[in-house]
């Protein structure tokens, strides 16, 4: 399965170990989830988690210990061969390459953005939070 990362689940799984963001990386390979996300991301997370209340120090080494290594990187898409009626702009390229990446989740925690404007699921791509990613596959007996 592919689990495309939002920006919002990168920097969460920086932040906290004990978080569902953290737990999906974590255990990625245990369950056979493929970790996808596009440099965008990548870009947008590294402007971001400064804000974090840890030390950046301990953020730099989560992420190249924890978070990259399980992720593969692709390089953001801004074309996509479908039809799309998504207005938010900046998140546009995140959902365009989940689908190029063909991921069967988008795991995000903007539900503003994402669950309010798109729903549950944009063609094949279903969109969650990471707890509601666990809890489907808790449901499904898959963990």
């Amino acid at each position: 399965m592919r689990l495309f990362l939002d920006t919002s689940v990168l920097i969460a799984a920086i932040g906290s170990d004990q978080g569902a963001a953290r737990f999906i990386i974590e255990e990625s390979e245990v369950n056979g989830w493929k970790l996808v996300t596009a440099d965008y991301c990548v870009e947008e997370a590294r402007r971001n988690w400064p804000k974090l209340r840890q030390p950046s120090t301990l953020s730099l080494h989560i992420w190249e210990t924890i978070v990259l290594p399980r992720t593969e990187v692709l390089p953001v898409r801004l074309v996509l061969n479908k039809p799309l009626w998504f207005s938010k702009t900046k998140d546009r390229p995140v959902v365009i390459s989940a689908l190029a990446a063909d991921c069967n989740w988008l795991i995000t925690f903007d539900k503003a953005d994402f669950h309010a404007k798109l729903g549950r699921k944009v063609y094949s791509v279903n969109i969650g939070t990471p707890k509601e990613f666990l809890l489907e596959q808790i449901n499904q007996g898959e963990i």
